[in-house]
């Protein structure tokens, strides 16, 4: 390796190790809140993602269960009546100490959640019990937080982590719903990731720079950039959008999946939006009634319609 790459290599690391300090301060204080601010009756959405994963884990047999990124057991406290021993671990201390207190009264030990980060292969043994391997291994809510060359890494260890014929799940937002939103996503879908900018720049003529610089601002003012307000932090910690917090192509994830070696795969969307979320004040029930009667995880719509969605596979 040249000295060139070695240096790539030692600054992406160091910046992987810097995005997830701010991330784990970000979700430091939240360990009481998390739950009820997602998953309790005020949530923006109602957590259908939650159902959805329950059928999928029950329809798989399994007897073991790894949630990599468990929060404070967002989802394993909704999981304990589905005959599987529960295992967690996350990055942030004040989540897994939460998860504890949550699970203790389900019988779940405490050495089956521990501290861990999903960018540490490692991580994905229990150190209780280094040898188990599991029937299903989720991450929900992980992946908007960690590096885009992470992720074949994240969800190889996801598949390395279970039995073979064991269940892979993970849940991303979706990149595809900028299509959508007409907002900020928006244009940074078009900015980012359709137009290729510096190409652009690269390729212009000196007589119309002036052109591309006032064609790239009227593109930006065809969508509501001031949307969705930056999501600021409780405390002194940065807040969700000050952090890194990613959207995924569920296309590209998917085949992610594949180079993981994971058969059967399956994309599962959910959070769909009737409108664009900007016009949901304009008739709030009948948007958020109209939104929920569209959830059905199978309904193409979903690759621009609803915010989020999850990939599953099995290990063959």
């Amino acid at each position: 390796m040249s000295e060139v790459q070695v240096e790539a290599e030692k600054r992406a690391s160091e910046g992987a190790r810097r995005a997830e300090a701010q991330v784990k301060h970000c979700y430091s204080t939240w360990s009481r809140r998390y739950y009820d601010e997602y998953y309790g009756e005020d949530a923006p959405h109602p957590p259908v993602h939650r159902d959805i994963l329950r059928d999928l884990i029950a329809a798989s047999g399994a007897s073991s269960l790894l949630d990599a990124g468990c929060g404070p057991a967002s989802f394993l406290r909704d999981a304990t009546d589905l005959g599987a021993d529960l295992y967690g671990f996350d990055l942030t201390p004040e989540m897994v100490d939460e998860a504890r207190r949550v699970l203790e009264p389900a019988g779940v030990p405490g050495a089956r959640l521990w501290e861990g980060s999903v960018l540490d292969p490692l991580a994905f043994r229990c150190p209780a019990e280094p040898g188990r391997r599991f029937g299903a291994a989720i991450c929900v809510g992980v992946l908007p937080h960690i590096p885009a060359d992470a992720d074949d890494a994240v969800v190889a260890a996801l598949a390395d982590a279970v039995v073979p014929g064991g269940l892979v799940v993970a849940e991303a937002r979706n990149q595809l719903f900028g299509m959508f939103t007409m907002n900020r996503y928006s244009h940074e879908l078009v900015r980012d990731t359709l137009v290729d900018v510096e190409s652009l720049r690269a390729r212009v003529r000196p007589e119309e720079a002036e052109g591309l610089e006032r064609a790239l601002t009227r593109l930006e003012g065809m969508f509501r950039t001031d949307l969705p307000p930056v999501r600021g932090g409780h405390e002194d910690e940065p807040g969700y959008d000050e952090v890194l917090s990613r959207t995924h192509n569920p296309l590209l994830l998917a085949d992610s999946f594949r180079r993981a070696g994971l058969v059967d795969v399956r994309t599962l969307y959910y959070h769909f939006h009737a409108l664009p979320p900007m016009l949901e004040a304009d008739a709030p029930r009948l948007f958020r009634e109209a939104s929920i009667a569209m959830e059905d995880p199978e309904d193409w719509r979903g690759l621009v319609m609803a915010s989020a969605f999850l990939v599953a596979g099995r290990r063959p």
